[in-house]
């Protein structure tokens, strides 16, 4: 079929991510290939020292990204899109949605941003023996209790926000494994919520004497593949108010942005890898076996097959970077010169390439948010430099390149050095490698490995929920997950490696070493009010 008539026959299949600041939308046709797009720019609001988005945010938010695609199949193809043969919603993972029994959201939504949470996860990193990151919902949960929240005894439903946009538009309130792996930790062996600690949970607050229990609360927990309804009456118009979608059309289980950048990047199996770098960033290693012992920096999630995965999350990644370039745009408007964004990118970043592998003693921290790998509740964007430092134009772009990535090696050096896990291929994806090479190059001099970049990586988490949706309807054969990755949709290719030079690891070794012994001077920032 021509893409016009993979659209008008009802066989495309959608994915919807809800990131940090875009909404995306990719259509596939039945080879996998993305065929048409639409996005939404969003932003998460600070209300009463909490990150969050509206829900009037999140539904006019996905009605316009849908809108969006609707015209640009309208402006490449001519048609309309009335059916599809699966659909799939991603969004970014944990954080908290409580609602009540009428539906009603009960606080608003809680992002995976906020770090108000130190006392509960503590409380049960200690309780689990098990690191609990700040930003899952359980976390917020217990925090919700320990700081007496009036709504807490009213929860019927708790989720994330793919559970809930999946559960609003399907009546199924379920959640793929890999997004209910950063609710309460999962047993790889049954593939969902670990009993145990569930028990110990409902043990600890059973002195409240709530009217609830963990899992009667929590989203039913689906594997990759499973069958996780249909699209409502109610749910096709809420998708598309103009009424050209029909419903009745399947979705796969609901996932978090974790586990669709491990699709998109075909890192799913054993001893594979990925690193998403975007607004933020962080890293999935699929694990053979378990770690020796609890580490806070790392997190233990899951593939959305539920294979065990070592994650390092960063709250920070691109946007210092974004707001430097902003201020040379500023520069060539005020020379009336006009350069093209990409264009701007591409050259900051190419010159970047260009500075001392240590940058010359220069250092940038990015933290425009806490930072809880590195130890800091709260951030400040932050550079350094002493009077002997070499501070050249190239040397600063690539410490801010550096910086981007910080974080990111402080917990990796633990699975690599102290673990000593073994990784046969890490992918990159997102758009600190868009430029070619350049964020390849500095990745694989962080992580001394390494690192490919497919040419589909910039389709990102939104192309990976509709390759998860494209396996829940297309997979005739019944192959794992990985194998249909393997197999049918990326078919041996494994993108463009660039493999890291002694100089640069020697010299981003330099680098972390002046991070490290700097941090202090970021945590008095932190401290001080602007």
């Amino acid at each position: 079929m021509t893409e016009k008539q993979t659209i008008e026959a009802g066989k495309a299949i959608l994915g919807i991510e809800f990131g940090s600041t875009r909404i995306k939308a990719v259509l596939i046709d039945q080879g996998n290939n993305p065929i048409a797009q639409g996005s939404h720019e969003w932003e998460n609001q600070l209300v009463d020292g909490l990150w969050t988005y509206s829900l009037d945010a999140v539904w006019s938010g996905l009605q316009d990204c849908y809108a969006n695609l609707r015209q640009n199949v309208l402006s490449q193809y001519g048609c309309e899109i009335e059916s599809l043969s699966a659909i799939g919603f991603s969004a970014m993972m944990h954080g908290y949605m409580a609602f009540n029994e009428k539906q009603e959201i009960l606080v608003p939504f809680r992002t995976w941003r906020n770090t108000n949470t130190g006392p509960a996860a503590a409380q049960l990193s200690k309780l689990f023996n098990y690191n609990i990151p700040l930003r899952w919902s359980i976390s917020h949960l217990y925090e919700a209790i320990l700081d007496g929240e009036a709504h807490v005894p009213a929860i019927k439903y708790l989720t994330t926000l793919a559970g809930y946009v999946h559960w609003q538009l399907t009546g199924q309130f379920v959640l793929g494994v890999g997004d209910a792996s950063g609710m309460i930790p999962v047993d790889p062996a049954t593939k969902t919520y670990d009993a145990e600690m569930v028990r110990k949970f409902d043990e600890l607050i059973a002195p409240k004497g709530y009217g609830w229990k963990l899992l009667d609360i929590l989203p039913r927990s689906l594997n990759a593949g499973d069958d996780a309804g249909s699209l409502t009456p109610a749910g096709a118009l809420k998708l598309d108010p103009s009424g050209h979608l029909k419903p009745g059309i399947p979705l796969c289980p609901p996932e978090g942005d974790a586990g669709t950048g491990m699709v998109a990047t075909n890192a799913v199996r054993q001893r594979t890898g990925n690193v998403s770098a975007g607004t933020s960033s962080f890293s999935m290693i699929v694990l053979e076996k378990p770690l020796s012992k609890p580490y806070e920096p790392i997190d233990l999630v899951t593939t959305p097959d539920g294979s065990l995965v070592a994650m390092v999350h960063c709250n920070n990644c691109t946007s210092d970077i974004n707001a430097w370039v902003g201020i040379f745009r500023e520069y060539f408007d005020y020379l009336s010169i006009h350069i093209s964004t990409n264009e701007l990118y591409t050259t900051l970043f190419n010159i970047a390439a260009k500075g001392d592998p240590d940058c010359g003693g220069l250092v940038s921290y990015n933290y425009f948010s806490g930072e809880p790998v590195a130890g800091l509740m709260d951030g400040r964007p932050l550079f350094l430099r002493s009077a002997t430092d070499k501070f050249t134009l190239a040397n600063f772009m690539r410490a801010h390149l550096y910086g981007a990535i910080g974080v990111l090696k402080l917990g990796n050096d633990i699975l690599f050095n102290e673990e000593h896990v073994a990784v046969d291929r890490i992918m990159g994806h997102g758009g600190y490698f868009t430029t070619p090479q350049v964020g390849q190059r500095m990745l694989a001099a962080a992580l001394n490995s390494p690192i490919s970049v497919m040419s589909t990586a910039g389709e990102g988490g939104a192309w990976g929920i509709a390759l998860l949706a494209s396996y829940a309807v297309n997979n005739p054969a019944g192959l794992s997950l990985a194998d249909y990755l393997d197999q049918v949709v990326f078919a041996g290719n494994t993108g463009e490696e660039v493999c890291p030079t002694p100089e640069d690891v020697a010299g981003f070794n330099r680098y972390i070493e002046n991070y490290k012994a700097s941090l202090p001077v970021e945590q008095k920032a932190t401290e001080c009010k602007k």
